[in-house]
């Protein structure tokens, strides 16, 4: 409102008196001498003139009315002349200069970003404060070392955050005053071996149950190499989390517990180990390192007899899971408690037989200690050249709009113009970061977060991807092979109509199969336009999801064309998308 229309003010003593239709407060009975002090009233004033004619030209009963408001609202006359006063006052203000400037500016935004003109795009860039381009001096290139991401998988309790714990005390991540205070709180909870799992396990929820809930996450060096550590529940109600950090992963270290009934009850079926080493393959991991841990323990004790009782029921089954066990599965064994061969190699005296195992190359390994063969191993399929694609993983709100994700192809960097998918919106690229340091560009396997220009938080949604040029596709049906590996308890046989949750990078979608093409059952009969498969069958089929979802088919981007299918807390299906519908034209 207009400054000079705040209060009007025909006396001294009708200081509070507001122009409008509510009324305040009456102020303090004025004192008797300022009540006939009538100097400084304004003759010419319309209220004055009606009061005075209520008052029938009594001049100190109209100033007695004047100071007392609550008794003017009664008198129709003060009442229509107040109201069109407001009224005038509004008006006269709504056209104000400021008032259009801010209408102004509302319509601005609201209108739909279409590309600018060139002259007009300069004088934006330089009203808006950005993040400093990606060839100023200030922002790092990025470390030249190449950054590899690290998912514990596994059963429960066969020790996976005591391992990431011990790696990144034994990496100076976590000082000594800190590892004691964590060794007096499990003291106290009367659970002296966890302390280091407390590490990883930072919410009260956890330390109370010793059960991992959310994928923890943590970094550590080696000369060779950058790490990031996610740390996955291994317990089945939290299967869709531990997908979420698998999907992110390069190497799957499958912890296995050597002692006597749990390595047992994790392979039994509906044990995690199962299920944790079958996501892993489906979900794009390059390598399976498996850490036979716990052989510290006293039913074990370093015993040769036991590791290699683990390790040839592991082989089949990590075969049947896809593994080329040859080339991208190697096994280890250790003790994530006392951290023998993680960091330096176990005492002789404590076990004799890993030395010469190792050197002779035994079980894929040629390393004696687990950091070796994390350094030795080479990345493949990281293609820098491709467009860029990054499976958002989560977003958050940060002056602007933040994507995570890890970038799978191609190179993300600040001020390249970006395309998310399925939404089709384009965005601009305003910041990187990696390992949450600000760098000039990301390349593949860097875990990332991005600054989208103009996006809200609504915009972007954890399974979208965002995309270089030319896009990924986005499709409601894909055409799919993929082997059966359970079903329900009640419903033992998957036919058209069947109904699942499609998992796929970092998105999950209902699905319903809509036609069963083909069927290979154990022998290897093929069975064309079969009405129903069985668990153990590889099935060919096309798969309709509730809405659009950005995929590719395997054999051009893998990393987006694997799925799993899951169901009634268990995996059923793991598969590739051989066939996308059509391009519209």
């Amino acid at each position: 409102m207009d400054p000079s229309a705040n209060e009007w003010k025909p006396s001294a003593a009708a200081a509070s008196w507001t122009p409008g239709f509510t009324v305040p407060k009456p102020s303090p009975a004025p004192a008797e001498e300022s009540i006939k002090d009538d100097d400084d009233i304004d003759e010419n004033d319309p209220l004055w003139k009606a009061v005075l004619k209520i008052s029938e030209g009594d001049r100190e009963r109209a100033m007695k009315l004047i100071a007392d408001p609550d008794s003017l609202s009664k008198y129709p006359e003060v009442s229509a002349l107040l109201g069109t006063e407001a009224m005038e006052v509004e008006e006269d203000n709504w056209e104000s200069s400021e008032t259009k400037d801010l209408a102004t500016a509302v319509q601005d935004k609201m209108k739909i970003d279409d590309d600018p003109p060139a002259p007009e795009a300069e004088e934006l860039k330089s009203a808006k404060p950005e993040l400093p381009d990606h060839s100023e001096e200030d922002i790092p290139e990025g470390d030249p070392r190449e950054h590899v991401n690290l998912v514990f998988i596994g059963h429960v309790d066969a020790g996976k955050s005591t391992l990431s714990g011990n790696i990144l005390y034994l990496t100076d991540n976590v000082d000594k005053r800190t590892i004691e205070r964590y060794e007096k709180e499990a003291k106290e909870r009367n659970r002296e071996s966890w302390f280091l799992a407390f590490i990883m396990d930072t919410n009260e929820e956890e330390r109370a149950k010793g059960k991992t809930v959310e994928v923890g996450r943590a970094f550590f060096e080696t000369e060779a190499k950058r790490y990031t550590i996610m740390d996955a529940p291994g317990h089945k109600n939290y299967v869709p989390n531990m997908i979420m950090g698998a999907s992110q992963a390069d190497i799957g270290i499958l912890v296995i517990s050597a002692r006597k009934g749990e390595f047992e009850a994790g392979f039994d079926r509906g044990g995690q180990s199962r299920e944790h080493a079958m996501l892993a393959k489906t979900l794009g991991i390059t390598y399976l390192v498996v850490a036979i841990n716990k052989m510290d323990e006293p039913t074990v004790k370093w015993s040769k007899a036991r590791y290699d009782e683990c390790v040839v029921k592991l082989r089949p089954f990590l075969k049947g899971c896809g593994f080329t066990i040859k080339k991208e599965v190697k096994f280890i064994p250790i003790s994530g408690l006392t951290g023998a061969n993680v960091k330096d190699e176990v005492d002789p005296s404590a076990c004799d037989w890993w030395k010469p195992a190792w050197t002779k190359g035994e079980n894929n390994t040629s390393c004696g200690t687990l950091m070796g063969l994390l350094d030795s191993l080479t990345m493949k399929g990281r293609d820098s050249e491709a467009p860029l694609r990054i499976p958002v993983l989560d977003r958050y709100s940060d002056r602007g709009t933040i994507a995570m994700g890890k970038v799978e192809s191609g190179i993300a960097v600040a001020g390249k113009k970006v395309t998310l998918m399925p939404t089709r919106t384009q965005y601009k690229i305003d910041g990187v970061w990696a390992n949450e340091k600000p760098v000039a560009a990301a390349r593949p396997g860097e875990n990332v977060l991005l600054k989208l220009s103009g996006a809200g938080l609504e915009d972007v949604q954890k399974g979208f991807v965002i995309c270089g040029n030319p896009p990924c596709r986005s499709v409601s049906k894909v055409i799919c092979q993929m082997a059966l590996v359970e079903m329900p308890e009640k419903t033992r046989i998957m036919t058209a109509g069947f109904q699942t949750i499609f998992h796929a990078h970092t998105c999950e979608e209902e699905c319903t199969v809509e036609k069963i093409f083909e069927t290979t059952n154990n022998k290897g009969v093929v069975t064309k336009n079969a009405r129903f498969a069985g668990v153990g069958m590889k099935v060919i089929c096309m798969l309709e999801l509730a809405r659009t979802v950005p995929v590719e088919e395997f054999d051009e981007y893998p990393f987006l064309g694997r799925f799993t299918l899951r169901t009634e807390g268990k995996t059923i299906a793991i598969g590739k998308i051989i066939k996308l519908p059509p391009k519209k034209e």
